[in-house]
Formats: structure tokens, sequence, C-alpha cells
């Protein structure tokens, strides 16, 4: 669905801002042309000019997210916020990149240190214009009596805890299911792609382990959290505030995030141009995660999304070449145990002797304290996570974060720049992480799939548990960009991703390790579905498919509930009636949508756990559980359901069915005809600073009623305390390759960080409604739908 752009008369009749500032550092004259949706427009005459802008803009737009952003990942929150925040200091710097600073930035692009430097001196230069005018301070460092901070080229790039890289917490929690049952317990939690019987280290007790020693990791991984009491939190308990993270939501967090993208070739589109679409899934917020800008200078004309605090874009196009990703699912952690000295904790048994741990002593500022000092531990491998003196035990992970290349998304300096397929391939040997799938299309009508990213290479174990640290588990190296796999121009006319398991069928694992661990498939397998049939696609056909709610699981569930017998309870009879009628489309106005809904999540779910895992502390670590495990443990049922395992597992089926028809009658009413799907699933854009204070209250975008799931190519994952929809698509964009003015987007709950923006929260209905605005390119276009425009000089311009 796409939203009528207004005709030119209808733009006049609305108000036009400009104004004209001064930039420190700018070299040449530039401009700021933001749409009536916010997309700003950056032209620059030179490419230094054009990323000092875009730091400059992304501080206009994004000031308090981009400076919380780096606050946290620098671990210097307690100096604005106080004690309550010091352990997640402490934690973040466990893992900022602490190596050879030149080597860093040459790892993404020739002129990468050169771009951060004038993005982050755009940055700064905001910040400067804050200062000399505190008006325009945004909301939130009024509310908490903080002040930005001014940026180095470093900070960019040292930060890598935001990035998403696996698998550290999966391992630690197959450790403890294993060592209290077995895989098929296991597996309820994560399927395993190809199946494969982890390989657990001798002479390691996994039962040793427990979630305890994940506290310092989920931490330094975390958003930023604030309430009052942590505010207000005393010196003497900052290591009560190192738990503020719920294991459970971060378990989910990391099952729900993903993305889709596909790319369709020209034979099989209407227009015979390619079509690329992409649409990244992560947790909802205000402000969105991403933020879509053009960058235009001469030799470089490029449009997309990418996360504020980074420089360029990491999905788009360039006028050429047209290109997104997905997450890949490359294992790159590990979990190691150690052996510590009797006598001296802080060593380790490496070899045939002990080392000792690498030891900094960093100072952190603390709000209303004296600088406290606090030592952080290496081991050879990584940061130390958790110590046990009396079991004489430590833990560490090893992560491709440590090393040179590897912050998030940087590695996009060079991929938006290539304009040819050869071009492309060769940026990709740069990228780090995340793990990604990437797909790509041009003008010449190429199209192409391929892996990017770090893959560490394990020659005598998978990665799937933790392993002992002494020496006898250690990485090879890294699979040779060379070696991944690619579809180019592939006979079936498109290639896609949606983070399912998606490498070659012939592809040799134990070999050229990538990883075990996936999402389900339903998403990949509807879009292709979707792809394959039917006549010639156009973008209609991918903002459709971006917005589709078919689900797949409930197409299999439903085959199972409808073959029950007919029972003797009135509502059971009119549970099935209801699905009989149903196409399996989670549709916001569907009763049929919301009574499965609540069978799966509220009914299903936690029954099969109940049968199926007799010890009930273990439950907990299994949930949100595994799509493609329950389905096949529904659908083949074995002696774990009774002597007659189709006649149990029937049996549970229709006591699930009634008992959620029950449960909808209690949410909805009596009448089916009353309830829908969105009555209950909501979209919520929650800030980070909701519940301080009414003001701050006034700065959560929603609800909005909204359909699908975490299994639709729609993804709308949610919470099953409330429904409430908190991972999925913010940011989506249709590209028309070779008539680019076509192409759209949306991103919400809109383009702007600021509170008292009209760019804030104005893209939310449209998105909760699954509609599109223009992602304009030409100036020609911009132009027409111009509605600011901030000219930009040097400083000592006359």
């Amino acid at each position: 669905m796409t939203d009528t752009a207004p005709s030119p008369a209808t733009l006049q009749g609305e108000t036009f801002q400009g104004e004209t500032l001064r930039l420190a550092g700018l070299r040449q004259p530039a401009s700021i042309q933001v749409d009536r949706w916010g997309i700003p427009h950056l032209r620059a005459e030179n490419e230094h000019d054009l990323f000092l802008v875009q730091g400059f803009n992304a501080a206009r737009d994004r000031l308090w997210q981009i400076d919380l952003w780096r606050k946290r990942g620098l671990g210097l929150l307690a100096a604005d916020f106080g004690p309550g925040y010091l352990a997640q200091d402490r934690a973040a710097r466990l893992f900022l990149y602490r190596g050879d600073m030149q080597a860093e930035f040459d790892a993404y692009a020739p002129d990468a240190r050169a771009i951060c430097e004038a993005f982050v001196a755009g940055i700064n230069a905001y910040v400067a214009l804050v200062e000399a005018e505190p008006a325009r301070l945004p909301a939130e460092f009024r509310a908490l009596g903080t002040r930005p901070a001014r940026w180095a080229a470093e900070d960019v790039v040292r930060i890598r805890s935001h990035s998403l890289t696996r698998n550290a917490m999966s391992e630690v929690l197959r450790a403890i299911i294993l060592s209290r049952a077995d895989l098929a317990t296991d597996l309820l939690r994560k399927n395993l792609e190809p199946m494969t019987e982890p390989v657990r280290a001798e002479g390691l007790d996994l039962s040793a382990l427990g979630t305890e020693v994940l506290a310092q990791f989920k931490l330094a991984t975390a958003g930023v959290t604030f309430s009052a009491a942590r505010l207000a939190a005393p010196l003497e308990e900052w290591r009560r505030w190192g738990s503020v993270t719920d294991l459970g939501e971060v378990v989910q967090g990391a099952e729900m995030e993903g993305s889709n993208n596909w790319a369709i070739h020209g034979s099989r589109t209407e227009s015979g141009r390619p079509i690329l679409a992409s649409d990244p899934h992560r947790a909802h917020a205000a402000p969105s995660l991403r933020y879509i800008v053009h960058l235009d200078s001469p030799g470089f004309n490029a449009i997309g999304a990418g996360e504020p605090a980074v420089p360029g874009i990491s999905i788009g196009h360039n006028g050429t070449a047209a290109f997104a990703l997905t997450i890949h699912g490359a294992d790159q952690e590990d979990v190691y145990v150690y052996e510590t000295a009797e006598e001296d904790a802080d060593s380790y048994r490496y070899g045939d002797g002990f080392e000792p741990m690498r030891r900094i002593t960093e100072r952190f500022a603390v709000k209303g304290h004296e600088d406290q000092e606090l030592v952080l531990r290496f081991t050879r491998h990584g940061p130390v996570i958790a110590r046990d003196g009396a079991a004489r035990r430590a833990v560490a992970i090893r992560s491709v974060w440590a090393m040179p290349g590897a912050a998030p998304y940087l590695g996009s300096l060079s991929a938006m720049r290539a304009r040819s397929l050869e071009e492309f391939r060769q940026a990709l040997r740069r990228w780090g992480t995340p793990s990604v799938n990437k797909v790509y299309a041009d003008v010449t009508g190429t199209i192409a799939w391929t892996p990017a990213g770090y893959a560490p290479q394990r020659p005598n174990w998978d990665g799937l548990l933790p392993v002992p640290g002494d020496g006898r588990y250690e990485w090879s190296g890294l699979l040779d960009p060379a070696e991944h796999p690619w579809r180019i121009d592939p006979p079936a006319g498109f290639v896609h991703s949606a983070n399912e398991q998606n490498l070659p069928p012939d592809w040799p694992h134990a070999e050229k390790t990538y990883g075990y661990e996936w999402n389900d498939g339903a998403r990949a397998t509807r879009i292709a579905e979707a792809l394959t049939r039917g006549p010639l696609l156009t973008l209609a056909d991918s903002t459709a498919l971006q917005t589709d709610v078919e689900s797949l699981p409930a197409r299999r569930l439903c085959a199972l509930l409808l073959a029950l017998p007919r029972g003797a309870a009135p509502e059971f009879w009119a549970a099935q009636t209801l699905l009989e009628e149903w196409d399996h489309r989670l549709e916001a106005d569907s009763a049929a949508a919301a009574l499965f809904e609540v069978f799966l999540s509220k009914h299903l779910k936690p029954r099969l756990l109940a049968l199926l895992v007799p010890e009930a502390t273990l439950r907990p670590l299994l949930v949100p559980q595994d799509m493609e495990s329950l389905l096949r443990v529904v659908e083949q049922p074995d002696a774990r359901f009774g002597a007659d395992p189709v006649a149990g597992r029937d049996a549970l089926l229709a006591e699930c069915l009634l008992a959620a028809f029950r449960d909808c009658v209690e949410r909805m009413g009596l009448c089916p005809t009353e309830w829908n799907w969105g009555r209950l699933h909501h979209g919520y854009f929650a800030h980070a600073l909701q519940g301080l204070s009414p003001e701050t209250a006034a700065m959560d975008v929603g609800p909005f009623p909204l359909g699908g799931s975490a299994q639709t190519p729609m993804h709308t994952g949610y919470r099953p305390s409330d429904f409430r929809c908190n991972h999925g698509a913010s940011v989506r964009l249709v590209m028309d390759v070779g008539a680019w003015d076509n192409s759209l987007c949306i991103n919400a709950p809109g383009q702007s960080g600021d509170p008292a923006s009209p760019h804030y929260a104005d893209l939310a209905p449209h998105w909760a409604r699954g509609a599109y605005v223009p992602l304009l390119y030409s100036r020609e276009a911009v132009a027409a739908m111009e509605m600011q425009r901030i000219t930009l000089l040097p400083e000592d311009a006359s």
C-alpha cells in the first residue's frame, strides 16, 4: 500500500522552513533538504563535507539517541546517571575493541579513518550549536539534567556490543539443559540445522555452569533502562544493578531479531527491471533504530538506511546497484571455561602450565561521587565474564569482536560504493559483523546472494557447547571469503533470505563451518512461495509481501486441529468452525487469527513444555520455544505423548483449543464476531525514558492494532504476556532498480528522534496500516517535495 504523494499545490499550502548555518570544518557550501516525510537529502561538493554533513544531520535529528549509544557502548553512563549504571559501564568496557586502531580503520576502507573523522566533526559541530543555542537541546537531556558529549573518530568503531553476533548465550543454556535432560529437550529451545549431536568437551562438567555466568555478557549487550530507583541508587549498591536484564527478554530478543530481503530478476518483473526489497527486524523503540538518509556528492550518490551513529548506509542503492542484508547464522562466539590456579585466581591453566590473566584497571566517572577504579580481566581468548574462586573456575568469551574489522556495519563503507557485482564481491571481503545474507541487484540486470562476515573455523568441535580454555579447542582461522557460496541470476528468477538455513544442499558444514543455529523457515518458505507463483511481479507485489500475514505454522497446525473429532463441548465445535473458514492469515481484524495465536502462545506452548519437560525449573530456559521443533513434535508424536502417541497428541490439542476458545471469551466477549487479533496484538514504540514523568511518558508512540506474528513475512513478534509487538520491521525499502524515483520506504515511528519534531511519529500510522512513502532520489523529485532546507556554509565564508 502506497500513500499518494501530494501535488505541488498541496505542498504550497504547507509551511516551508529554511535556515542558514555556518559549520566549523566545512570546506565548501552544502545543504540539507528535508522532504515531507522527514527524509534528509544531503548535498556536498566533496566526500569530506558529505560525511561531515551526515554527522551534523544525525545529531540534528537523533542527538539523544546517538549520545546514549556512545555512552552505553564506551561505558560512560555512570558519569551522567549515577552509581546505578556503574556495573553496566564495567560490562561494556569488557567488550570494547582494544587492538591496533590503524588496522581497525584500514579493515573497512582505505579512507575509513577520514570518513569517521569527518562524521564525528559534524556531530561535534552540532553539539557546539546546541551549546550556543540551548533551545535546540532535545527534551531528554533537559529531563535528566545531562548534556551531549563530543566524539572522537575511534568512538565510532571501538564499540562492538550492539552487534548481532551469536551464540554464547545459547551455549550456556544448552550446557545447563544437557546436564539435566537430553538433546530432545534442548531442541524444544533451539533447533539445529543440519541436525547434529553437540560435541561435549572431555573433562568439562557442564552441570557446573548456571545462568549466572551470563550476567556480565547480558549487561554488556543490553540497552539502557531508566527508573527512579536506578537513577537514585547509592554507590554502595552498584553491584546490585548488574542484573537489570531479564534472561528471558534477552533470549526472546535474540530469537526475534532478523530480517527479510529479496532481489527479483527483470525476467520476472512487469517492468523488466530488477526489484530489491529489504525489511530488517529489530526491537521496536522510539526513536527507530534505523535512519533513512540521502548522501549526494560528486562521484557518490546513495540513499538508504543505516544506524544513525554510523557513517554511510547499509541498505539502499547508489544509483547503479542496490543492496540489502539480513542476519546469517555464522557462529561468531565461543564460551571458554578455565581451571584457575589454587593460589592465584588470576592465573588459568593453558597447555602444560598456568598463565596470568591480563588485568586492566579502568577509571569510571560516577555522578555525585569520586571516580571509581575497577579491574577488568582478560584471558588470551577474551574478557572474563565470571569467576568462582572456591570452585577454581573462570569463564570468558571469545568473539570476533576482538578482531580488526568487526565494528557492526562499518563494512558498508566499501560495499555501498560498489558499482558492479565484482566490486561488490571484493567489498564484502571487508565485512566482519554482523554475519549477514547480502542480496544485490544492479542496472545491468544482475541479481545475487551471498553470506558475508567473519566465520570462525573450529577443527575439533562444533561451537554448540562451552569448551575448556586450556588450548585443546582453538580456532584455526576464518573461512576465506573466496569460499563463501554465491547465487547469481538463478533460474528461479529471484534470490531471498529470512534468517533461515540457506546454504547449498551439498555444503560441507563440518569442513567449512558457519553454524547450526538458524531461525525457523516459515518466513523464508512463504516468501519463496509468493515470489514463485503468479504473473510478472511489481513493486506492489513486494510491498504486499513485506506486509504479508499468512502463517505457515497456522496452516500446518490447523490441519491437525480440523482433523480432530468434534467434541461434546459447544465451544469446541465453535472453535473448529471458526478455523474451518479461515485462510491462515493473521489479519488484525480476524477472529480466527486471535483464536489461533491465543491457542498457540497461551495454551499449546506451555502445555507442551509441561508434558515434555518434567523438570519445571528447566522450562523457563526453553522459551520462547523453537517453532520448527514444536511443529515437528506435534506432527510426529512419540512415546512422550503416551502409549498411543497420536491419541495423546490429539487429546492435548483438543484440550488446548477448547481452553483457547474460553480464554478468548474472557478476553473479548461471548460473540466471536466481536473478536479480532488487533484487539490483543498491538504495535508500540516505547521510549527509553517511559514512565519517569508525564513529560517522558508522552514520548511513547502507540498502540496500533496489528496483524502478523514472528512467523509471517510481516514480522510482528510479540511478548506472550500481553501480545505487545516488540520486535519486527521498523524500516522497509522496496527499490525499482534503474527507475529509482519509483522506490518506496517507511521508517516507524518517524525519521526524527526529537519528540518536538513533526517527524517524530508521523510515519507510525502509515506503518501500522502497511503503507509506504516515496524514496526519492533525483534532484527534481526531491525539490518537488522539499519542506525544509538548511544551507550550510564554511565557518570562514564571507
